[in-house]
């Protein structure tokens, strides 16, 4: 039927639970009431209420017990249609029958839809007051306030419970939506880290490890030309790079025309020059290795760890393989946070390592200065120069040096600019503010 409210999804709480139970106790202790004033009082139909009271108990009794009344509306409503009947037979016989539209209130609202609900208490109180003024004879305002105010406490009553229920859920699912939220929430807080983390790893192997293996193939295809333009002759096993040495400078000093001994000196020079780059590509390597450990614990790089970051830029301006890189520092240094220093020295290895790999430059020049509420670093260079538009949208290895760089700066709230164009060198400046305490 569709006036009869479809049966809840949901499991019943402790307090509906309790309250079905004082329902079914309020319902069988009046009838039980109502059989016991009829035989004690040795009423003329005592036999016929006992019945009919019986006949209700047991029609409520099957109602409640029969899975279908919970789940179907047409069996609720032939349910209430035989509460009803028995009622109705009782009511004629008893004018305790009274008594039992109290609770036939709250089945009624119970099951139906508010507007029947209404309508069938409506009724049901009607028929109560028909059933007291059939058994009086006498009309008293009783006969008609009892009823009427029975009805109107179970409908305030009932509305007042529904109320409360819409209410409790609505804050139930608000605080499932708000679970769902925090969860999200977590979820994108834990995706967004891993995305940080792989960017920042991203950029400390590009800027570390990735231009120092870079050295190590410039060095060592060095050192294999150093050794393919050897002579013939020098095919022999080349001696430790200290005996090497010791010879050249014997060599010199002798100063020695023959033929053999300038062949053996030109072989042992060729070979001393590729032994230097073979060991200037350990010593790459050796720092690389240091780096990756480093990542893995976590802390500052191996060159900020026991000096300044003006000495480490240093060391990086003499250490650069290709073009002469000269460094230089303006105005009084001060002490940096750790992560000001590694973004300035990150910045400072990708941009040489990007003038060494593509400037095809002849001189470079590294500038920190350190200003009174900021820090500068520039990298200039007289190479080929490049059109910073083009680049910014290249894809691979070979753009992801000036992005990294970029981001790098403003993480930190700094400013990162590139000035370049075709054949007029590239300038690259990075400007931080100072943190307070670091501006004093």
């Amino acid at each position: 039927m569709a006036v009869l409210i479809p049966p809840a999804p949901r499991p019943l709480t402790p307090v509906s639970r309790v309250l079905r139970l004082c329902l079914h106790a309020l319902l069988f202790g009046l009838l039980a009431l109502a059989a016991g004033r009829a035989v004690t009082d040795s009423a003329p139909r005592a036999g016929w209420v006992t019945a009919a009271c019986a006949l209700l108990a047991a029609v409520y009794a099957a109602g409640v017990r029969a899975p279908s009344v919970h789940r179907s509306p047409r069996a609720a409503a032939v349910w209430l249609a035989s509460l009803g009947a028995a009622w109705a037979a009782l009511l004629v016989v008893s004018p305790e029958g009274l008594w039992i539209a109290f609770p036939l209130y709250f089945l009624e609202l119970h099951l139906l839809r508010l507007r029947w609900g209404v309508t069938a208490v409506a009724v049901t109180a009607c028929a109560a007051i028909a059933g007291f003024l059939g058994h009086s004879g006498a009309v008293t305002p009783g006969a008609f306030l009892g009823p009427l105010l029975g009805g109107a406490v179970a409908v305030a009553t009932v509305l007042g419970y529904q109320a409360l229920y819409r209410e409790s859920e609505r804050r139930r699912e608000l605080i499932e939506e708000l679970i769902a939220t925090r969860a999200e929430l977590a979820a994108a807080e834990r995706g967004a880290g891993i995305m940080a983390e792989r960017e920042r790893l991203a950029r400390e192997i590009h800027d570390t490890l990735a231009q120092g293996l870079s050295s190590i193939q410039l060095l060592l295809r060095a050192a294999e030309r150093a050794l393919s333009e050897a002579p013939a002759g020098g095919a022999r096993p080349a001696p430790p790079a200290a005996e090497t040495a010791r010879a050249l400078t014997a060599s010199a000093g002798s100063g020695a025309g023959a033929t053999t001994a300038g062949s053996g000196a030109e072989v042992s020079a060729a070979q001393a020059a590729a032994l230097g780059h073979i060991a200037r590509a350990r010593e790459a390597a050796q720092e690389n290795l240091a780096e990756a450990r480093r990542f893995v614990r976590a802390l500052t790089p191996p060159d900020l760890e026991h000096g300044s970051l003006a000495a480490a830029l240093e060391r990086l301006c003499a250490g650069a393989p290709g073009p002469r890189v000269r460094f230089s520092l303006s105005g009084s240094p001060r002490a940096l946070p750790t992560p000001y220093e590694v973004a300035l020295l990150r910045i400072a290895q990708s941009a040489l390592a990007n003038v060494v790999r593509h400037a095809r430059a002849d001189r470079a020049e590294i500038t920190l200065t350190f200003m009174d509420t900021s820090v500068t670093l520039d990298i200039v260079d007289d190479g080929r120069g490049f059109d910073p538009s083009s680049a910014a949208s290249a894809s691979g290895d070979g753009g992801f040096g000036l992005p990294a760089m970029r981001s790098r700066a403003e993480t930190l709230g700094g400013l990162f600019t590139v000035e370049s164009d075709p054949g007029q060198g590239t300038a690259v400046a990075v400007t931080l503010p100072l943190p307070l305490e670091a501006s004093r």
